[in-house]
């Protein structure tokens, strides 16, 4: 049940605001000065809006919507390796998960759509400015997805907070790290596995999946699957038919999967 009633605006071009439907005149980056209740209040979904200069559409805001129009500060996992880490390490309603760092939060959407009602998710973050960004997101996100999980935030390095994360549940059912370092972050929370959890790493460069690889083989996990997945967008073109999108090839970092047996 929300408390609050949120609408997304996209424009032309696909750029996508989040807006929070008050009755008052407030300040939206990219927007300018207007009072939403009194610009959209009257608007139905797939309405064209004209806010300032701009020729908008008024959307409902599914997952979709909420990761385009979430603010950012790091690096976001992107949602094609957001849906390989719920996928391998099957992650579903009930469970409890836990990330590090949190970054954003543009995982953490993706995982409390997916954890419901009746999931834990407890993240974790060594920079407070980063987390600041990343739980402003969650909030929004819990306004406007219908179930959310049950949330704790820990601040600090996920090596040095294992004690902590036990404090709320003795054992996950899945860890998903993002971190600088792994090594340290296996060795301290490997042993918070359930029987038959999966640990999952987000590796930017080969020598940091290499290094997590024998981290997860010397705390006794099993490596299922370490790989890169490829995106390659298509579009029209302009004399007819279509064909791949120019722009960078979709490559965002090296991905592991190990599984405790």
């Amino acid at each position: 049940m929300t408390t609050t009633e949120w609408v997304v605006l996209e424009e032309d071009g696909g750029k996508t605001y989040l807006v929070d439907l008050v009755d008052e005149v407030i300040k939206i980056k990219g927007l300018g000065v207007f009072n939403p209740m009194g610009e959209l209040g009257g608007k139905n979904v797939g309405d064209k809006v004209t806010i300032g200069q701009k020729s908008l559409i008024k959307l409902s805001p599914r997952l979709p919507e909420i990761y385009r129009s979430m603010k950012r500060r790091a690096q976001t996992i992107s949602s094609k390796d957001a849906g390989i880490f719920i996928t391998r390490l099957g992650i579903g309603p009930g469970d409890i998960v836990v990330e590090a760092g949190l970054g954003s939060g543009g995982l953490s959407l993706h995982l409390a759509r997916v954890l419901g009602n009746s999931g834990v998710l407890i993240t974790v973050e060594s920079r407070d400015e980063h987390a600041e960004v990343g739980l402003g997101n969650l909030a929004r996100a819990k306004d406007c997805l219908q179930e959310f999980p049950l949330h704790h935030h820990i601040s600090g390095d996920i090596a040095n907070v294992s004690m902590e994360i036990s404090k709320i549940s003795e054992q996950v059912d899945a860890i998903i790290l993002d971190l600088p370092d792994h090594e340290p972050a296996i060795n301290a929370v490997a042993q918070l596995l359930a029987d038959g959890g999966r640990i999952a790493c987000y590796c930017p460069v080969t020598s940091q999946i290499e290094r997590a690889w024998e981290a997860c083989e010397t705390n006794g996990l099993k490596v299922e699957w370490a790989g890169e997945i490829i995106e390659r967008q298509w579009g029209r073109a302009s004399k007819g038919g279509i064909r791949p999108v120019n722009g960078p090839f979709g490559h965002t970092a090296f991905l592991l999967i190990a599984h405790k047996r």
